[in-house]
């Protein structure tokens, strides 16, 4: 093999210094006017580029099969896994269209700008801390292994191996830390239109050590959830529950925005801006989701990820119209909001079970999500909690539902192909797994909401979580950035000072 690679570099040396010759005959023979010098040595230039393309199936086929088709599958891999992490990292557009459009347009700025910020940010203190303690690799103690990784602090990828069993591990730290920024923008949705912004860069720097690192090693790093059997394919629990229940924290500790209750307990209703932004951030997050859930195959060798995809797509149909047709049934009017909101929990219910039921079960599941959303929406407004993106119903219900459902509809021989957990109790008769998946959604529940009431009570009384009443009544981007998000209302505000 060495002495095929030698001469096929001999060769292509050969080659390339013929056509180089080449080149210049016919540069001299154009400024010559020599039509036909001219034709000869193209045609010898074709024969060179012809005989130097040749070369390279020879060589493919002087290497052994074994390698070549390693370094083919570790390079379609490396290529799925990076396409993955770009279409997750694109639904940060999403989330900002998304709270934008649900929330007034004096914070339309002040949304866009934190999130970025905090993307950034994020991306930072994970690859310091975040990803060590997901999963870090030095050797600790099999009990600590338990509940938190250790090491590769300040990763580094050239000292911590370089490359997995079937794509290089940069790519693999890339997918998980646009897992880590988007639970972190799912907890914005607590905070909004009220929040401090030097809080959203604090809660940063602590949600991305403290919170979301520790419930994905347990689950996904080898901890104890995981050495359980806890099936969570792609982050039902593990992104967008703990999103969710971080921003519960923070919405109860911040209390409603001014004017949403009334003294006799009623609400009123603060309507979003801009609906049509909040359609596109639906549509921009669905796209991102076949990133989110088929990427987490983490490779394309066998075509599962084609599976994890076909689920993922009508999970998100079935959320989608069952949350319409629930609106319209018992309101009169088919509601828009609740529509868009159906076809994100059928997304977040389905992550979590994309790989291990049948389409069948994949539609009751989004079915399931879809109802779900719109009555604990209502739920959670009775309750007097403000959630002005619906981050607990969508994230929250339809992330416990989602994970609860592998329990119910998993099947044992996809179970086993993906190596994890068990089937569930209609295709075993087995309790189970759904216990296993049970237990997942309070321990990491609890965990997470606790010490998220934690960090942000001590916020609270050290730096104060809210602006003032006259700072949330002009609005964030002019109280937090000096500006408005929309320029032509800064020209509006200033004529009607003059």
């Amino acid at each position: 093999m060495l002495r095929d690679v030698s001469n096929f570099e001999k060769n292509v040396l050969s080659n390339v210094k013929i056509l180089t010759i080449m080149t210049l005959s016919l540069s001299r023979s154009v400024r010559k006017h020599n039509i036909k010098g001219v034709v000869v040595v193209v045609k010898k230039l074709l024969l060179s580029v012809g005989a130097l393309l040749m070369l390279f199936p020879a060589m493919a086929f002087a290497a052994d099969e074994g390698p070549s088709t390693a370094m083919l599958n570790m390079g379609l891999n490396s290529v799925w896994i990076l396409v993955s992490f770009i279409l997750v990292l694109l639904m940060q557009g999403g989330f900002i269209l998304l709270e934008t459009g649900s929330t007034r347009m004096k914070n339309a700025g002040h949304v866009a700008g934190k999130t970025i910020f905090t993307v950034g940010l994020c991306t930072l203190i994970y690859w310091a801390f975040g990803y060590g303690i997901f999963n870090g690799s030095d050797e600790i103690s099999a009990g600590l292994k338990k509940f938190i990784g250790w090491g590769d602090f300040f990763f580094d990828p050239t000292v911590a191996g370089g490359e997995g069993d079937s794509y290089p591990i940069t790519t693999f730290f890339l997918f998980q830390l646009a897992f880590a920024t988007i639970s972190l923008s799912i907890a914005w949705g607590g905070f909004a239109e009220r929040a401090k912004l030097s809080v959203y860069l604090v809660f940063t720097v602590l949600f991305s050590i403290f919170v979301y690192p520790v419930v994905a090693h347990w689950i996904w790093g080898g901890g104890w959830l995981a050495q359980d059997g806890a099936q969570d394919y792609a982050g039902s629990t593990v992104v967008h529950l703990t999103g969710a229940l971080a921003a519960m924290a923070a919405t109860i500790l911040l209390k409603p925005r001014i004017g949403k209750f009334n003294k006799d307990g009623s609400s009123n209703e603060i309507l979003g801006h801009n609906q049509v932004f909040s359609a596109l951030s639906v549509l921009l997050l669905w796209v991102g989701w076949f990133g989110f859930n088929a990427g987490s195959a983490l490779g394309v060798g066998d075509g599962f990820f084609g599976f994890v995809a076909f689920n993922t797509m009508l999970g998100a149909g079935a959320g989608t119209v069952a949350a319409l047709l629930i609106s319209w049934a018992i309101t009169g009017k088919a509601d828009i909001t609740t529509t868009l909101n159906g076809a994100l929990a059928g997304l977040v219910a389905i992550t979590a079970s994309c790989a291990f039921v049948d389409p069948w079960a994949a539609v009751v599941i989004g079915l399931v999500a879809g109802v779900l959303v719109f009555f604990s929406a209502k739920l959670f407004e009775k309750l007097r909690i403000d959630d002005p993106i619906f981050a607990l119903s969508v994230h929250g219900a339809a992330g416990v539902w989602g994970t609860l459902a592998n329990g119910i509809f998993a099947t044992k021989d996809l179970a086993e192909k993906v190596g994890v957990g068990q089937g569930g109790l209609i295709d075993t008769g087995s309790w189970h797994q759904l216990w296993v998946q049970f237990e997942s959604v309070v321990v990491s529940g609890a965990y997470v909401l606790v010490i998220s009431f934690i960090i942000l009570g001590v916020m609270k009384l050290v730096m104060g979580l809210r602006v003032t009443e006259e700072q949330e009544i002009i609005g964030l981007d002019l109280s937090e950035h000096g500006t408005y998000g929309y320029p032509e209302q800064m020209k509006k505000a200033n004529n009607i000072q003059a």
